[in-house]
């Protein structure tokens, strides 16, 4: 079913991405860092938008209607985000590039089979599939920044264990803003035209220390013991998986790679993209703006989908045993729907098809994990319930999403705290929203101030009219 669900995805890339790689690959000097190709590249990035405006500014998307804003703004084309672009048929594209293609082209890790999380900050920033080189560079430059300071770590190891784990997480993010690059040159007068070099740094000691940071969290609620030292040698996600305590399984290793990179950017609409995106045009920092965007991240609409999977499958399991039938499954699924229930995991705000994510997910499984319980369960309740649920007439798109898999990926090896999950995914969701916040500081994006309307106004403002 899965190969039949697929999307056939035809390859694209904007002009500016085209020549700015052709510009890379005729170099033959020493390779830039990050940094430099990003300053290498603002010009022409620049350029390109005033050529945009000029040419499309005054075009229209089309109507707004009514319903649009009681909706919460579904479909309504309101943000420029660079990074990704969501398509309803295909799936999210990275830069222009689907998440097999990535796969194929991103550079790994020796022996691994799985696309460096680096890598992808990298193709987020700058359009640009960096190379081995370039990506094990930014492997020690994390490494490197990873520490996070003494009243930090003070401030988590006060937090009692009963505090949600996001909350602890958000806490430390913000926290982190005491040494901020961005707010001392804003206090200093720094130009405008500047703003997006120390917006840079803050963002790459962001990520940089989060896995320090939910390592410490972990450890903490979990009564796991002292946490180890970043391995200056070692890459981004196998350092995270050692804080955790998995770092002696290669697969988790693995893991942890395939889900940085699924997780870290779907565009700019969603609750945690468009919340970092909206406080960081209000000139915070990128600690500040994350922080508010982890926030989001932790409401259970957003990032606490993939713990209802967990629950409701292992209830299922509970119920029905671990190899039951397909008509046992079906019973069980429509009983979660006369209930007046979702089926968790399936159907997306935007996404028409199945989620490339949930596809990629799935195919690790089949290579890791075949004969695993759990997952067996996940592609039966994938191959019955799309099916059920147009027959139930519940969902404009019945099939499974990213949540519907990764938590099913993460029992498996161990790593059974549903709590914590989401903060899993917001260390993968930083990529993509600091990779925006650089561009907003360097294209000039301005704050965000949309117009809203009160019920009342609504009915005036249409009273008397067809």
């Amino acid at each position: 079913m899965a190969s039949v669900l697929r999307s056939s995805i035809k390859k694209t890339a904007s002009p500016f991405a085209r020549t700015a790689a052709s510009a890379r690959f005729l170099s033959t000097a020493k390779q830039p860092t990050l940094k430099e190709r990003l300053a290498e590249l603002i010009p022409a990035a620049q350029e390109n938008v005033k050529a945009v405006r000029a040419e499309h500014g005054k075009k229209s998307f089309g109507p707004v209607v009514v319903d649009q804003l009681y909706g919460g703004m579904r479909g309504l084309p309101a943000l420029i985000w660079e990074g990704s672009v969501l398509d309803p048929e295909e799936g999210i594209r990275f830069r222009g590039k689907t998440i097999p293609e990535i796969q194929e082209a991103l550079p790994k890790a020796p022996g691994g089979s799985e696309p460096l999380p680096e890598g992808l900050f990298w193709l987020l920033v700058t359009g640009e599939i960096p190379t081995s080189e370039q990506v094990a560079e930014l492997s020690k430059d994390w490494a490197a920044r990873a520490a996070i300071p003494e009243f930090v770590e003070e401030i988590l190891d006060r937090c009692p264990p009963t505090l949600h784990p996001m909350s602890q997480f958000s806490l430390a993010v913000t926290a982190l803003n005491h040494n901020s690059a961005f707010a001392k040159a804003y206090a200093d007068g720094i130009s405008k035209k500047e703003y997006w070099g120390p917006t840079f740094e803050d963002s790459m000691d962001l990520i940089a220390k989060l896995p320090n940071i939910a390592g410490r969290i972990y450890r903490n609620v979990y009564g796991l013991g002292k946490l180890p030292s970043i391995d200056l040698q070692k890459d981004y996600s196998h350092n995270l998986a050692t804080l955790l305590g998995f770092g002696e399984n290669p697969a988790f290793v693995e893991l942890m790679r395939l889900y940085i990179t699924i997780h870290s950017d779907h565009e700019g609409g969603n609750v945690s993209a468009h919340t970092g995106k909206l406080v960081g045009s209000a000139l915070s920092d990128p600690f500040l703006s994350y922080a508010a965007a982890l926030n989001g991240l932790a409401g259970p609409l957003h990032g606490l989908a993939n713990q209802e999977v967990l629950i409701w499958l292992t209830k299922m399991q509970s119920k029905i045993g671990e190899d039951a039938s397909d008509e046992a499954v079906k019973e069980y699924v429509w009983s979660t729907l006369k209930g007046g229930q979702v089926v968790p995991g399936y159907g997306h705000a935007v996404l028409r098809k199945t989620d490339p994510r949930y596809v990629a997910q799935r195919e690790f499984a089949l290579k890791h994990l075949p004969e695993d319980k759990l997952f067996k369960l996940v592609g039966q309740v994938y191959n019955l319930v799309p099916d059920i649920l147009l027959a139930a007439g519940k969902a404009k798109n019945p099939w499974p999403n990213v949540d519907a898999h990764s938590g099913a990926l993460l029992t498996y090896y161990g790593l059974k705290e549903m709590q914590y999950y989401t903060v899993l995914f917001g260390v993968s969701r930083a990529f993509g929203v600091t990779a925006q916040l650089i561009w907003d500081r360097a294209l000039g994006a301005p704050l965000e101030r949309p117009k809203s309307y009160s019920t009342a106004a609504i009915s005036k403002m249409f009273k008397d009219k067809n």
